[in-house]
């Protein structure tokens, strides 16, 4: 019997757009022949299936069910592919647990803290893993541009300590672009970061595990035509994606050694793509660890798959079959 599989997409944030299209791409990868699949979409209250184009069906927050024509369903297995709040920092893997619903990704623990980029970065920081130089402004709080500069330097990012996509996010040169530039990662949530700039080549990793086996990806080299890995270059094609990377076997058997060694250290489950900086010295900088990238056609994680002789449905039913019994 064909087990029912969710797609679960939407999300309360700016990323709305990219989860939409990462649950596209889910949907064109899976076995068709072995698993009933059906998008289902949460945005605030509002929480339903995506029958078709015109039909739309209300989930039962319950048990995360739906009844159509007097049938109910219930599904095996749900995929997480909001990028943002609630799927990607603990929330909706909380419920899943709370009704014993298999889950794609990492559990609630690790999902809060790679959600937020100042505690994850300084919780590796203390396993030896090195992290730019960073400060965290929450609601109400403010700075002194001279407090930044004298502590992270210039240029530096500032970003919404809890999203993704590169929204809100400023490349800052000067210290009177600093204010504007955190009220603008401010319109994004309630923290800021503001982060040291690397100088360096960006690259990223993804990997992921079941009881089986450990399958750490080939590295992405990430060559963007703007200032900096914006939306524009992730969505819009302004940037040179190279996998593998142009950085040598030995520095990327590192790469792919500390990948997995993250993984671990956090307790990730499931895909998950980390991203660095290799500065000068061939030094590797943790950027952030990402446990519900991007799956559209184009994302990072596809490709590697594609790069690694691997078949993305193959993969699709190792995460899923990992989970349900």
């Amino acid at each position: 019997m064909k087990k029912n599989i969710a797609i679960v997409a939407g999300g309360d944030s700016s990323e709305v757009v990219v989860s939409l299209k990462s649950a596209a791409g889910l949907y064109s990868f899976m076995d068709k022949d072995r698993y009933n699949l059906f998008i289902v979409t949460i945005v605030g209250q509002t929480w339903q299936v995506e029958w078709s184009e015109n039909e739309k069906i209300a989930i039962d927050k319950n048990d995360f069910s739906f009844t159509r024509d007097g049938v109910r369903t219930n599904f095996d297995f749900a995929y997480i592919t909001i990028h943002g709040t609630p799927g990607e920092n603990g929330i909706l893997q909380g419920y899943f647990e709370l009704i014993g619903l298999p889950y794609s990704c990492c559990g609630v623990l690790a999902a809060a803290i790679t959600f937020n980029k100042f505690t994850c970065n300084q919780y590796l920081k203390g396993f030896g893993i090195k992290v730019a130089e960073s400060l965290v402004l929450r609601a109400g709080q403010t700075v002194a541009d001279a407090e930044i500069v004298k502590k992270i330097g210039l240029p530096c990012f500032v970003k919404p300590n809890v999203g993704g996509s590169s929204f809100g996010v400023t490349k800052v040169k000067s210290a009177e672009q600093l204010q504007p530039a955190i009220l603008k990662a401010f319109s994004e949530g309630n923290e800021v970061m503001v982060e040291a700039f690397l100088s360096g080549t960006e690259i990223t990793c993804g990997m992921y595990k079941t009881k089986e086996k450990t399958v750490v990806l080939p590295v992405t080299e990430v060559v963007p035509e703007n200032e900096f890995f914006d939306f524009d270059a992730k969505y819009k094609g302004q940037v040179q994606e190279i996998t593998p990377a142009r950085i040598g076997e030995s520095l990327t058997s590192r790469v792919q050694k500390l990948t997995a060694a993250i993984y671990d250290i956090l307790g990730c489950k499931g895909i998950v793509r980390i991203d660095y900086i290799i500065s000068e010295g061939d030094v590797i900088n943790l950027l952030e660890v990402n446990t519900t990238p991007g799956m559209t056609a184009t994302s990072f994680i596809p490709q590697q798959v594609r790069a690694a002789g691997l078949n993305i449905k193959d993969v699709m039913t190792d995460i899923i079959e990992n989970e349900v019994l």
